[in-house]
């Protein structure tokens, strides 16, 4: 294990949040399971600005990746069984072996079909948030991070291009008042 991905795993192991999300998920145990996205940056980002006070959770995106289910009544039941482990979260649970077939209504985008939750983690928005992490059997973390944790730790926000445009990159940097929130983060251009 490299130095940021250690200390991205002390940090989750400090999250009593995270913990417990990760506990009810490896419980639950949907096929390829990672939480990721924005839970994982913020709490890197909170950590890296100082802030000591815990900050509310405001979802736990679930991805899993199950081809041989693809309807949305797979996600609800994830959904269903991990709040009942932990009713007091707000989960956003997604299987990516579907995400070809619902992402062009949403984003008005054909895009291929992904091969695994790995595969997925990799089109995430930002590489500050194309990251994802499952608690395995013996309690150690896995780490999935195809785009590295170089941004996450520098306090870099930059765009993934290997989906999202840089019209979507902007608007969602607005919408997260990323700035607001994480004065020290720096923004790079959707070109950067």
């Amino acid at each position: 294990m490299d130095e940021l991905q250690a200390r991205l795993v002390a940090l989750v192991r400090c999250s009593p949040v995270l913990m417990r999300a990760l506990r009810a998920a490896r419980a639950v145990d949907p096929p390829e399971w990672l939480i990721g996205a924005g839970a994982i940056r913020d709490r890197v980002w909170d950590h890296l600005h100082g802030f000591t006070r815990p900050v509310s959770v405001k979802d736990l995106d679930l991805a899993f990746f199950d081809p041989g289910s693809l309807g949305s009544e797979r996600e609800r039941s994830v959904q269903s069984a991990l709040t009942a482990r932990a009713p007091d979260l707000t989960w956003d649970v997604t299987n990516q072996a579907a995400a070809h077939l619902w992402y062009p209504q949403v984003f008005g985008v054909e895009v291929d079909p992904l091969t695994s939750t790995s595969d997925a983690v990799a089109t995430w928005p930002e590489t500050a948030t194309a990251i994802g992490v499952r608690l395995l059997a013996d309690d150690s973390i896995h780490v999935v991070a195809p785009c590295g944790l170089d941004d996450l730790f520098a306090l870099i926000c930059r765009r993934n291009p290997r989906r999202v445009t840089s019209e979507q990159y902007r608007r969602r940097v607005e919408m997260k008042q990323i700035v607001k929130r994480w004065p020290r983060v720096r923004i790079l251009d959707a070109r950067d």
